[in-house]
This record gives structure tokens, C-alpha cells and sequence, in this order.
């Protein structure tokens, strides 16, 4: 059978923690350097390692069926959205079920990650050492670098991102104030909703330059994603079209509710999802504004000329893609557009995979899980990636399908729909790459003892 080849995988959040069970599944040696004291990444409330963005009262906007792995569905006794808590319990459980703690050495962060030249990758850790690898599966996430607008004028009170945000005490005392929050994602929408109950803030505004199409987290008692799902064998047209009226049979107008009118068509951008702000904004708890003009230092100009006196902002305004221990020059993601193949391989460089680098609708967990098995098929030599021209004309072809309908914002240069890219994957992109192994095309096994090279050339640095 020949060698296996030796595997780093960066962080074990949920994308590391799938990509250490599939390689384990393949008996791929692999060895998962995480920064923090445990595993959990985002789901980890106060990450020490910084990264966590999940705020006190965080539940996720996914019901319980279509977060859960399809190796390890969520318990039962968990609500149909799960608190943050639960999901990190949940993540716990799945790396003590198998026995996933054995590769991942904790409190060490990966400084720098250079590929040889020839391949294969050496590793420096923070404390200066190094070790080599033949592959390198990157899970460092995309919710943990914050992402700023450039708003003309200066403001004098205090700014924080979301990513910062716990509760209405921290890391501001808001008690009483006058906050403006900037988007309208579904983290903007939760810390609005929050805020402004009459017992907290004074006034809460929430800012959007595009608007959105807010939909309960209910239909007809149910789950919302368990109702609403597309059909990859369906015309997805057809499906957008249908789709097209449910926001105004489930939320009516979103001008009703003082929102601006969107400026993009329902599943051309990101869905917001909340069964609370609307009535927020019904009620005059939180007040609705477009973009904003200009920061006046202690008030804020919008783009319909009106001014408003603002003690806080905070900035709910996405993040940036990005990998600090790459060279810049090496692999980068400007404006967040890094195009992969199937949103995991860069053609060119045959032994470094990205899993959970994509925005997924509805959700990120099964399309980690899902990219973990194919990149642990890769280096067991189960699968072959096609030839460079073809993996970037299929490049192009995934993203005319997933992204080329999505209005065009940072936010949705990663964006794809979770049930046609499955469905693609199982019944046509993972055959092929089997086909092609088992005819003699090079799979990620040919990456095997390239970390000895790399060995040999710091022994003779």
C-alpha cells in the first residue's frame, strides 16, 4: 500500500475537530495544534486563545437536525436551537467519543506554516520550535478576524465589533445609553434585540445599508430550515422563484417595520433570522436607520439626512478571511475571495486542503464534516483531484452556481447551498475522484515522506 503521509491540521473547532475523526477513520497520521486549553474553537464562550465571537445569551439561528453531525447527531434533550453552551458540550462529547484528544496538543499555536520546495511544510510553533509534515489541512475558521466599515467623520464615545460583544455590561456598560448597531446579520439582530428591551437602553438603532429578509425562527410550530429546504433535484431557479413570496407571507414588508427595502432579491443574500426583532421594531424598542453618512462625535449622520445623538456603536459588520501564518504573498483572501475547488484545494499545490472555508446555507457543520471526509480519502489515496485546468473551470462553474446570484459583498464571495453542493459531492465529484485513484491519478498519499526532505534540509540550515 505504500506510506501514508504525515498530516497538520491548525485548530480544533468544529472544522479540526471533523478533519482529526476522518483522518483517524483512514488511519492518516496526523497531529492538531490548538492555540487554546480545549477544543470547541468559536463554541468555546471566552476562548482564551481570542477567537471565540459567541456573546451570553448566543443561541444558534439552525435548529438541532441540520447542525448535527451525521456521525454524531446532537442529544435529544437539547432544545430545538441550542444555547452556545450546549453546542460546546456537544463538540466536548464529540472529540471524547473518538478519542480525538490523542492528536491535538493544546496551548500551542502555529506561528508560521512555509511550504518546501518541493512540498511538504514546516511548522513553527510559538515557543520557536519547528516539525515538518507532508500535508497540511488548514481549520483555522472565518468568524474570529473583525471586519470594519470606513465611515467618514470621527465618533468620541466608545466602539466595540460584535466579536467583542458578551451583554449589555460588557465589554460597555450600556445600561441607559443611547447604542447604535451597524448590520443587519443575525449577530446585529440578536445584540439589538437585547438591547433594546426598555430595561437596558434608552434608544437602540440598527444601521443597514442594504436591508434584509428577516423570517421567524418558527413555521407553522416548526423549525424554520426544517420547512424551508431546497431540493438539489429541482431547478434551482424555479425553487428562488417559488421562494420568493415566503418572506411576505411569513414577516410582511420589511418598510412596514421602518427597514429599508432591500436591494437584492430573498436567497440573494443571506437570510436574517430572528422571531424577536421585528416585534422590537413594531414596539419602538429599536429604531430602524439606513447607511450611515458620517460619524459626528457624539452623533451620527444617516443616509437620509437625519442626525441622532449616540453614546456606543457597535460594529456588527462580518469578518475578514484570513490566515496569519501564511506569507501574504503566499495565500491571501482579498475582499474574503480565495477560489478552491469545492471550497478545499488550491489547483497547484497538492498537498494542502481548507475545510470549513465557505458560508453555507443553512449551516456550517455537516459541510465540515463532509470536507473532512474527502480531504481523509485524499491522503489515504481513496480519491484523486482532477487536473489543474479542470479543477478551475469547475471553480468557475461552482461559483456562476453558488455565488453569481448573490449580491456582491465580502460577506458572500464564500457563499454556496449546502443541499446541491452534498448532492454534487456524493453522486458526482467523490465517485470521479475514486475513479480516478483506483486508474493511477496522483492522490495525497504522493505527498508521503515529504516532511523527511524538509528535515534533512533544517539539519544541514
Amino acid at each position: 500500500m505504500g506510506e501514508l503521509p504525515s498530516v497538520c491540521v491548525i485548530g480544533a473547532g468544529v472544522s479540526g475537530l471533523t478533519a482529526c475523526k476522518a483522518l483517524a477513520d483512514f488511519g492518516v497520521p496526523h497531529t492538531c495544534f490548538e492555540a487554546s486549553d480545549e477544543v470547541g474553537g468559536n463554541w468555546y464562550f471566552g476562548n482564551p486563545n481570542g477567537v471565540s465571537s459567541a456573546y451570553r445569551s448566543l443561541h444558534i439561528d439552525i435548529s438541532k437536525p441540520s447542525i448535527s453531525f451525521r456521525d454524531f447527531p446532537m442529544p435529544d434533550r437539547y432544545p430545538d436551537y441550542p444555547h452556545h453552551s450546549h453546542i460546546f458540550e456537544w463538540l466536548r462529547d464529540y472529540a471524547d467519543a473518538f478519542h480525538l484528544r490523542e492528536a491535538i496538543r493544546f496551548n500551542t499555536r502555529v506561528q508560521h506554516a512555509e511550504r518546501g520546495p518541493e512540498g511538504g511544510w514546516r511548522i513553527t510553533l510559538q515557543d520557536g520550535t519547528e516539525e515538518s509534515f507532508d500535508a497540511l489541512l488548514v481549520c483555522n475558521g472565518h468568524h474570529w478576524d473583525p471586519r470594519y466599515p470606513d465611515f467618514p467623520g470621527s465618533f468620541d464615545g466608545p466602539q466595540v465589533h460584535s466579536h467583542d460583544y458578551i451583554d449589555p455590561s460588557t465589554p460597555l456598560d450600556l445600561k441607559g445609553k443611547r447604542v447604535l448597531v451597524v448590520g443587519i446579520g443575525n449577530s446585529a439582530v440578536d445584540i439589538v434585540s437585547e438591547l433594546a428591551r426598555k430595561t437596558m437602553c434608552d434608544t437602540v438603532y440598527l444601521s443597514t445599508r442594504s436591508g434584509a429578509y428577516v423570517i421567524p425562527k418558527y413555521i407553522f410550530g416548526k423549525p424554520a430550515d426544517q420547512i424551508v429546504k431546497t431540493n438539489p433535484r429541482i431547478s434551482v431557479t424555479l425553487q428562488r422563484r417559488v421562494a420568493s413570496i415566503l418572506p411576505r407571507i411569513f414577516s410582511g414588508r420589511m418598510e412596514d417595520f421602518g427597514l429599508p427595502t432591500p436591494n437584492h432579491k430573498f436567497l440573494d443574500a443571506h437570510p436574517t433570522v430572528s422571531s424577536e426583532l421585528l416585534g422590537r421594531l413594531g414596539a419602538g424598542d429599536a429604531v430602524a436607520k439606513g447607511d450611515v453618512a458620517e460619524l459626528m462625535g457624539d452623533r451620527v449622520r444617516f443616509a437620509d439626512g437625519t442626525v441622532e445623538q449616540v453614546d456606543a456603536i457597535i460594529y456588527a459588520t462580518g469578518y475578514n478571511v484570513s490566515f496569519p501564518f501564511f506569507d501574504p504573498e503566499f495565500i491571501s483572501a482579498p475582499e474574503n475571495a480565495l477560489p478552491l475547488y469545492k471550497r478545499m484545494l488550491k489547483p497547484g499545490i497538492d498537498d494542502l486542503a481548507f475545510i470549513g472555508l465557505g458560508q453555507p446555507i443553512p449551516t456550517i457543520f455537516p459541510f465540515s464534516e463532509l470536507q473532512s471526509k474527502l480531504a481523509a480519502r485524499w491522503l489515504s489515496g481513496d480519491w484523486a483531484a482532477p487536473p489543474i485546468d479542470e479543477m478551475e473551470q469547475e471553480i468557475r462553474r461552482d461559483e456562476a452556481f453558488h455565488t453569481g446570484h448573490f449580491i456582491d459583498k465580502p460577506r458572500h464571495t464564500m457563499q454556496l447551498e449546502w443541499y446541491g453542493f452534498e448532492h454534487e459531492l456524493k453522486t458526482r465529484s467523490i465517485p470521479a475522484g475514486q475513479a480516478r485513484a483506483r486508474a493511477g491519478a496522483p492522490t495525497g498519499r504522493a505527498t508521503a515522506g515529504r516532511s523527511g526532505a524538509l528535515k534533512r534540509e533544517a539539519s544541514v540550515r
